[in-house]
């Protein structure tokens, strides 16, 4: 394909095929994106000249965890192996278009500008290095939520490991400097889902009243508390079920992974067949009043597990002696 609205047509004639099932249609997002990278390389070579040395081009977020909905946004960096003024400027645009050629395509800029089209996600490995360490040692509530969403990226195209030696180092770093109270202080603040009366918590104002927050409410308990255990125990994998499924005893007894495990795949199915993802706001909002009895009971029960996970792992961080 040799452009951005052909792309676009081919994610439209693709998505309506997988829109039911979370793995075929990460699987389809994560093809898209790479075609949308190959097309702007090719542009940035012919405006630009020739890649002037190897990169890796990173989603993070929901796209990096293999989370994604129907629709996503953007949230996306590049590390390039070499350092200076040129290479920067070169990478920066191919940044710049490749953010450009996904919003063609469908992805909507990122709110937070959490893209390659940013200096600040956009750096050559050593400046990255240096960027890393800055934000540990600085280690402010901005810092570590950057840090975290660094820590949920997943290379995409180009060199891999250029990713991976600078998480490992990450990993290293949160262990040595004992940042984990400081990363559950960043993730700490919890929607209440579950009313007194055991009602599910909707929206009372705005376009989505009457509807629950699937994302804040629901994703982020299983996601954050996750992340944090994935930490503890120096695991790279960024999907929650990945992390979830390399987690030992010691993080989490087995019995609870399964359970957490099958009510966030239960959660993952219900936000693509239950919400009405007709856009990228709308896919994160659930209408409770079209859900059955038995639906309504299932969507309490993953609420109430995932507080329960998120309560299990901020006690034990609290406790341990770090």
């Amino acid at each position: 394909m040799s452009s951005y609205l052909e792309i676009r047509r081919f994610r439209d004639d693709q998505i309506i095929w997988v829109s039911r099932n979370h793995l075929q249609l990460n699987q389809l997002h994560d093809e898209i994106i790479q075609r949308v990278i190959s097309v702007s390389v090719k542009q940035t070579e012919k405006n630009y000249g020739s890649l002037p040395c190897p990169f890796t081009f990173f989603m993070m977020g929901s796209a990096g965890r293999y989370e994604q909905s129907v629709w996503s946004d953007q949230d996306h960096g590049i590390i390039y192996q070499q350092q200076g003024n040129t290479i920067s400027d070169y990478f920066l645009a191919l940044g710049k278009e490749i953010s450009h050629g996904l919003k063609l395509a469908g992805y909507e800029y990122c709110d937070g500008d959490v893209m390659a089209s940013n200096p600040l996600w956009c750096k050559s490995f050593s400046e990255w290095r240096q960027q890393l360490e800055n934000w540990s040692n600085n280690s402010n509530w901005e810092c570590i939520r950057h840090l975290l969403i660094f820590i949920d990226g997943r290379a995409l195209y180009g060199e891999a490991s250029f990713l991976e030696n600078l998480k490992m180092e990450v990993y290293q770093t949160i262990h040595k400097e004992n940042l984990f109270k400081k990363v559950l202080n960043n993730t700490l603040y919890l929607k209440k889902s579950i009313g007194v009366l055991g009602q599910i918590l909707v929206e009372t104002h705005g376009p989505h009243t009457g509807s629950l927050n699937i994302k804040e409410k629901a994703l982020f308990p299983y996601v954050n508390a996750i992340r944090l255990l994935a930490l503890k125990g120096n695991i790279l994998e960024t999907s929650t079920i990945s992390r979830l499924e390399k987690l030992s005893e010691i993080e989490l007894p087995s019995n609870n992974r399964e359970l957490y495990k099958q009510q966030f795949l239960k959660l993952l199915s219900f936000r693509l067949s239950l919400s009405k993802p007709d856009n990228y706001e709308n896919s994160h909002y659930l209408p409770i009043s079209t859900l059955s009895k038995k639906q309504k009971e299932e969507v309490k029960e993953i609420l109430k597990n995932g507080v329960a996970l998120y309560r299990y792992v901020k006690n034990s961080i609290e406790k341990e002696d770090y």
